[in-house]
């Protein structure tokens, strides 16, 4: 069996808003939890030639200090500075934070702010400004602040709340996406100083867009978007506002961007759980890359175009920086995070299946299948929604699978992954369809025989806890018990104390609650957890923006007044993404604990 604490403890590279490569193309910063909290750390990259020819590399070092979890650095075009965000409770309210490279020293740019402000932070081309993304307002708008602190100015007030940005190298504009209808996003180009902002639009409309990227002149932005039933890949160019379509297929095309001599385009392809690397040339060759099967995340070209910079991992592998020389072809590791004594090159990749829903439609998923079955089986499933379990790094999956469980990942209606029309495929019916695919994950693992039916748990997280117990409430009979972490259940408890954004989801994709009110109640577990007839564990945070703590504390006061069986584990200073590496491995070790006992009879920390 393989140690549940050991694998939490072992540090991974944040892919989402991770990493960035200086002007000069000396450095990489990233973000990496290496000494259990996450801090900004660089490496040096003008050794990357040697290091690919066998010499060692220099080991990264640590830039950020103090409190809190650093996340999103960006060095500025001046190379003097690094800028990246704080969150020093969970509740994802961020201070922006400057580092001067030289000396080291921090400063708070936003040392008084109550407001949430994204991880998305981008220096103007001349190093004075800083743009970002706060709810200062009420709404999420799009601001500018000098690089040195002081008054803020607007650039951008949509009607829908923004959601990420980038600055154009030649300083006029700034894109900015913004949520829109139902799960689509809007990309709108704003002129730097103000004035009136247009969206990237087709022949139909404003363009679904999910990624940007600029080109080196500030002409052009790359992006991808939604056409036809996947993302493709295209350029917009400012002035004649025209889009040049560069990709087509089945698949996703996502993380794009442009090579800075023009000549060429990376972005990651993925199609079900596996990703691929892919490099472009610009109307001509195309070109896959692969460290292994797993997910490859946010390619980045160096700033002569001669490499990527990327991450990548899989369930043998934890997320590192990635290097592909374009030169040679070669892929080379920047930055080393499993230990030696926990590499093992017999760890078993999943298998991608697929099962019939309780209406036959097939619904992909990924099995984990054990060297030893017990008969104990785990469905894990995914929050988001739009997101989706693929063949990645995930310490729990792994640690389950040592102990003889069989675990199925489910990829519902709502994920993403298998093409638009299956992502929305559970619009208006969050908590119905999406619920009734999970829980015929079950009936296939009993029915395939890998799993004894009374020994099958259910488990998920944010989005995948609130299904959790929507399977447990739909489908008592199938269950052994369930554990929901950062759950909600009530979707008018959660949806009262949400912040604007996630109201705005809300509304997109469950209907308004007054004039939908019978939806909303249908579709929520907190009505119907009478019908609960196994256990049931609720694992929660008190600054938790996302799925709010009220409706755990309601949720655990009724289940008690109705005589069930739960288990209530609440961290005051954790939100939604447990950022403590103390409270990380305390709650995932009671979870496996609860599992361990519905399906084993045992769960002490001994079997751990």
């Amino acid at each position: 069996m393989i140690n549940l604490e050991r694998l939490l403890r072992v540090p991974y590279v944040d892919s989402e808003n991770g990493y960035d490569i200086s002007f000069d193309g000396g450095r990489v910063a990233f973000s990496w939890n290496l000494g259990g909290s996450w801090e900004i750390y660089e490496l040096d990259l003008c050794s990357g030639r040697d290091g690919l020819s066998g010499r060692p590399r220099p080991s990264p070092r640590r830039i950020s200090s103090g409190p809190g979890a650093k996340t999103a650095p960006l060095y500025s075009p001046d190379g003097t500075r690094l800028v990246y965000g704080v969150d020093l409770d969970g509740s994802e309210n961020l201070h922006i934070l400057v580092c001067d490279l030289d000396s080291g020293t921090q400063r708070d740019l936003t040392p008084d702010s109550r407001a949430a402000i994204l991880p998305y932070f981008v220096w103007s081309p001349d190093s004075r400004e800083i743009a970002f993304i706060s709810d200062a307002s009420g709404h999420f708008c799009t601001y500018a602040m000098p690089a040195g602190g002081g008054a803020v100015r607007l650039i951008l007030d949509e009607v829908d709340p923004a959601r990420a940005l980038h600055w154009s190298p030649n300083g006029r504009w700034l894109s900015v996406s913004v949520e829109a209808r139902g799960q689509d996003y809007h990309t709108f180009i704003a002129p730097a100083q103000g004035g009136r902002a247009h969206s990237i639009s087709g022949p139909h409309g404003a363009l679904n867009v999910r990624h940007t990227a600029w080109s080196a002149d500030g002409e052009r932005l790359v992006f991808s978007a939604v056409r036809r039933d996947w993302y493709d890949v295209g350029i917009y160019e400012i002035e004649p506002r025209r889009v040049i379509w560069l990709t087509e297929g089945q698949g996703d095309k996502i993380y794009p961007d442009l090579s800075p001599d023009g000549k060429r385009l990376a972005y990651v392809l993925g199609l079900g759980a596996d990703t691929r690397l892919a490099v472009q040339e610009l109307g001509g060759l195309q070109r896959f890359f692969k460290v292994e099967p797993g997910v490859h995340y946010a390619p980045i070209f160096t700033p002569d175009s001669r490499d990527v910079i990327f991450t990548f991992d899989n369930p043998r592998r934890p997320t590192d920086l990635w290097l592909l020389s374009l030169e040679d072809n070669k892929l080379s590791q920047l930055t080393h995070s499993l230990p030696d004594d926990l590499a093992d090159p017999d760890i078993p990749l999943p298998e991608e299946v697929g099962y019939p829903g309780m209406d036959d439609v097939q619904v992909p998923a990924l099995l984990f299948r054990p060297r030893r079955e017990t008969g104990a089986a785990v469905v894990l499933i995914h929050g988001g929604p739009t997101w989706l379990f693929q063949i990645t790094w995930y310490p729990l999956i792994l640690h389950m699978v040592s102990r003889g469980w069989t675990v199925l990942t489910p990829g519902f209606r709502g994920s993403t992954g298998y093409g638009h029309p299956w992502q929305v495929a559970s619009r208006y019916d969050l908590g119905g369809v999406d619920a009734r695919d999970c829980a015929a994950g079950a009936v296939y693992l009993a029915r395939q025989g890998l799993a004894d039916p009374r020994r099958i748990a259910v488990s998920g997280r944010s989005h995948g806890g609130f299904l959790t117990v929507a399977c447990m409430v739909q489908f008592p009979e199938l269950w052994a018990g369930g554990s929901a972490v950062v759950p909600f259940m009530n979707w008018f408890t959660s949806h009262e104390h949400l912040r604007e954004d996630f109201q705005h989801w809300d509304i997109e994709n469950m209907g308004d609650p007054l004039e939908h009110h019978d939806r909303w109640h249908a579709n929520s577990p907190y009505f119907f957890l009478d019908r609960l007839c196994a256990p049931v564990q609720l694992i929660c945070a008190e600054n938790d923006p996302r799925c709010p703590v009220e409706d755990s504390k309601e949720t655990y006061e009724k289940l008690k007044s109705l005589g069930k069986e739960v288990d209530f584990v609440l961290y005051r200073d954790e939100g939604h993404a447990f950022l403590k590496m103390e409270n990380l491995v305390d709650s995932e070790t009671r979870r496996i604990a609860f599992l361990a006992r519905l399906l084993e009879g045992k769960g002490q920390e001994g079997d751990l």
